[in-house]
């Protein structure tokens, strides 16, 4: 596997957001949010970071064929 094939696997990390019944709780609470919302707003800078990542690693440089 070549190394920008592994940097795209970084694509698959925010899916794991949508495996709900690994955080289908109310406990623990932060602040009096229940886990499933604040974990929710948690993954918004985790899924930044992994689309950044893939996009810098993988942008191709200005005078570069398209």
């Amino acid at each position: 596997m070549c190394p920008v094939s592994r940097l795209h696997l970084l694509l698959l990390v925010p899916f794991l957001a949508l495996v709900t019944p690994w955080f289908n709780s109310v406990e623990p609470r932060l602040a009096g949010v229940p886990f499933f919302y604040w974990v929710q707003f948690a993954w918004i800078p985790v899924t930044i970071a992994c689309l950044a990542a893939v996009h810098l690693g993988t942008r191709r440089s200005p005078g570069g064929p398209p």
